[in-house]
């Protein structure tokens, strides 16, 4: 399998109740553990999309981790190259950079220490994994550093 067919599907409770909730919530400006609606344009439809997203704040930067491998928003994010973040009603505008995989382990190791408790069974390694651990499945799941432009 390549890496870039790598995606663990959600199961029917995230899809139909957990992520319609999230979503519910952050769209009325209730936020779980800093959770955001990630609005981006289809790259077929040109439709705007939108998805629950975890930010990671690091280092002075802002990413998003697809903690579920190349999803949809992945490709879309790719083929847009920008998007809105959304909390509320209010959404803010970025611009997207996909990070290189060598540069991934300290950003993952992050991901994983802020958002293991939901995130933790899509990856096979931890938040005290070595960086070669971490390496080793860095391709498995793209890394966006964005960068707010409003």
């Amino acid at each position: 399998m390549s890496p870039e067919s790598y995606v663990k599907r959600p199961g029917w409770f995230t899809n139909k109740v957990l992520n319609r909730t999230v979503s519910w919530l952050s769209r009325r400006g209730v936020s779980l553990a800093g959770s955001r609606v990630l609005a981006v344009k289809g790259r077929k439809s040109g439709e705007w999309r939108r998805t629950p997203v975890n930010p990671l704040h690091h280092d002075g930067g802002l990413y998003l981790v697809a903690a579920r491998g190349h999803v949809q928003w992945t490709r879309n994010m790719r083929a847009a190259g920008d998007g809105e973040l959304f909390h509320g009603r209010r959404g803010r505008h970025f611009t997207a950079a996909e990070v290189p995989d060598a540069e991934k382990p300290e950003i993952l190791r992050a991901y994983l220490r802020k958002w293991k408790w939901e995130v933790g069974a899509f990856f096979e390694v931890g938040p005290d994994s070595s960086d070669e651990e971490i390496r080793a499945v860095a391709d498995r799941h793209p890394v966006f550093r964005l960068t707010l432009t409003d």
